[in-house]
């Protein structure tokens, strides 16, 4: 198995921006690549989202074996799936994955991530990948439970993003992780997104924006119906359903360091325990 023993409920950032990857010295201090998201449940391996994040978490992985995990996206945007081909534990006999999503308007999550590997875009097959491979197509309100004694809870709930997105819940250990990226607010607070993070421990939200880039008033126009919310939005919402802990997650690419730390210091005027999402962020809840 992957390592990790009994008690542990951690959670690894390895990827926090939105839209395309971002490298180089401006984004050093947050980083540069989309998203994804590693949990550790006891013995059990999660991975949330396989933006271009999973490539170094594949490459820590390679390291160790055999692989079992199982692993959730949100949504099939190319920044949440842009590192699955270059996932190196997928291309290696004897792993395993087991993966969760919901169908992008008209493909399943195993179509999308064949067709973005299929000629031309890629060289490289997903039949050509070596390790064992389930996909799970979810519906909303769906729990999906993990590990040999199935204390692992993962519900799936659906949120407001173009194309549609799932946000998800996870319950292990009488500790809580909520991961809500790429989802937009209403007027009033989203009942979906408050129902989900009602208590949680870990609340992990979509904080792309700042008001004034959302509305409009900086930046290159409007960002509403964009599918994404702000900083501000994820402190009130972290407020309002007695979140401990709030995490300002897919950070927009036009954001140079500088700017997510304005963010995170804004957030925190409003919701004091906010942290601004950073590559290598590490929590243990258990």
């Amino acid at each position: 198995m992957t390592g990790g023993a009994q008690g542990t409920f951690r959670i690894v950032f390895w990827g926090v921006r939105g839209s395309i990857p971002t490298p180089g010295s401006a984004t050093v201090r947050f980083g540069g690549n989309t998203s994804c998201v590693e949990v550790r449940c006891g013995e059990e391996l999660l991975i949330f989202d396989g933006g271009t994040g999973l490539r170094a978490l594949g490459n820590v992985l390679m390291g160790t074996g055999p692989i079992r995990a199982s692993m959730f996206f949100s949504h099939v945007h190319w920044d949440h799936i842009q590192g699955f081909p270059f996932f190196g534990p997928a291309f290696v006999p004897g792993n395993s994955f087991e993966l969760y999503g919901g169908r992008n308007v008209t493909h399943t999550l195993a179509e999308t991530l064949q067709g973005q590997m299929n000629y031309p875009n890629f060289p490289v097959t997903l039949g050509q990948m070596a390790a064992t491979m389930r996909f799970h197509d979810l519906q909303e309100g769906e729990e999906v439970r993990i590990g040999q004694d199935r204390q692992i809870r993962v519900r799936a709930s659906r949120l407001n993003h173009p194309d549609g997105v799932f946000g998800y819940r996870l319950e292990y250990g009488g500790k809580s992780l909520v991961y809500a990226t790429d989802t937009e607010h209403y007027e009033q607070m989203d009942p979906k997104v408050l129902e989900l993070a009602r208590g949680v421990d870990v609340f992990i939200y979509d904080a792309a924006y700042t008001p004034e880039e959302y509305s409009g008033q900086v930046g290159f126009g409007s960002k509403v119906g964009w599918g994404h919310s702000t900083m501000m939005e994820g402190a009130r919402l972290a407020s309002a359903a007695g979140v401990k802990k709030l995490i300002l997650f897919h950070h927009d690419h036009m954001q140079d360091d500088d700017a997510v730390a304005a963010k995170e210091a804004r957030a925190r005027a409003v919701f004091p325990n906010a942290t601004a999402a950073f590559e290598g962020l590490t929590i243990d809840l258990l």
